[in-house]
């Protein structure tokens, strides 16, 4: 059994998950929930895989394991959501692809393995349609299926489909943790590592994938920062038109709060004199000079504002209208 999967943290969730597997107790249907970028689908993918692996162990080097590697096992079904809106995207699994994809497939007895397993990864892009119609099979699943799903959003899913899995809560890693992983596994530079940690939250699975995108995502937090910093200074008008234009792609308008979040979180606490290290250290000037205009007060309800509208976005909500609201919230300098 390799040891903790080769997942970086999450151990309590891995040892759980191979105790269930080891002792032949798997549960119908397994929920993975937590932010995004915390290694949800990572988790969900080495459990997958080692249920279905020959020696019951994720070994990597059976026939199954490499088959689930490549996402082509036969009693593996995967569902992804499907991105839509020409200006709008937005992520949905609908109910005609759900009952395609898995729930009458999962009806065939297995292929090659003992389980038949269905993934369905952010479980919150599901309609209510979609959701109504996976429950049923969530509610009487044959005996040997296997059922994983990943959400950023559990609150957001049917109290119904909760009740039913076994729910794996993922928190987020210590930054030394994150900062090691890039910089000993990933051959991450010590700033840039260091740099990436902060920012991520604790969220190992962003740190990587920043880390992979050549420094587009820190080139991209550069210019964010910098349009927050024109917007606090900005017309009524100027805000409206950004938030219309950053409402058309939701995964930007995600990563574009996320960045605004931490940074606001930097000044909140510089203004309440906790003597926090800032996430920002390298815009510390402008952190500083923020807290010392705005105050603690009006920070925190930025902060707030910014998690309001950030929990709002898995759900069925008008963008456009939700950063309106949030951009009128934010202070004028």
């Amino acid at each position: 059994m390799k040891d903790n999967w080769g997942i970086v943290g999450h151990e309590w969730a891995v040892a759980s998950l191979q105790r269930h597997i080891h002792d032949d107790r798997l549960h119908h249907a397994y929920l993975l929930a937590g932010p995004a970028g915390i290694g949800k689908r990572t988790l969900a993918m080495a459990f997958i895989k080692a249920a279905l692996c020959e020696k019951r162990a994720g070994c990597g080097e059976c026939r199954p394991c490499k088959l689930v590697e490549h996402q082509n096992h036969p009693d593996l079904l995967i569902v992804k959501p499907a991105v839509s809106g020409e200006r709008i995207k937005t992520e949905k699994i609908l109910v005609d692809r759900i009952r395609d994809e898995l729930i009458v497939p999962i009806t065939r007895k297995p292929v090659e393995s003992r389980h038949r397993v269905g993934f369905i990864p952010n479980f919150e892009a599901a309609n209510e349609n979609a959701a109504n119609a996976f429950l049923k099979t969530l509610e009487e699943p044959p005996d040997y299926a296997l059922l994983a799903l990943t959400t950023n959003d559990p609150e957001s899913l049917l109290p119904t489909i909760r009740s039913r899995c076994e729910v794996f809560f993922l928190r987020p890693l210590p930054i030394a943790a994150i900062r090691d992983t890039l910089v000993q596994r990933r051959g991450a530079t010590t700033e840039r590592g260091d740099l990436l940690a902060r920012l991520s939250g604790g969220r190992v699975g962003w740190a990587m994938n920043a880390l992979s995108d050549d420094g587009h995502l820190l080139e991209r937090r550069e210019q964010r920062l910098e349009e927050l910093a024109q917007l606090l200074s900005s017309s009524r008008a100027v805000r409206f038109a950004y938030a219309e234009a950053l409402a058309r792609d939701r995964e930007s308008m995600r990563e574009t709060l996320d960045l605004w979040l931490g940074w606001w979180r930097d000044v909140m606490l510089t203004a309440s004199g906790g003597g926090v290290p800032p996430i920002n250290n390298d815009h510390w000037a402008a952190v500083q000079a923020a807290a010392e205009k705005i105050g603690l007060d009006a920070t925190a309800q930025t902060v707030e504002s910014i998690q309001r509208t950030i929990s709002l976005l898995p759900r069925n909500i008008n963008a456009r209208l939700a950063l309106e609201v949030l951009l009128l919230d934010l202070p004028r300098i």
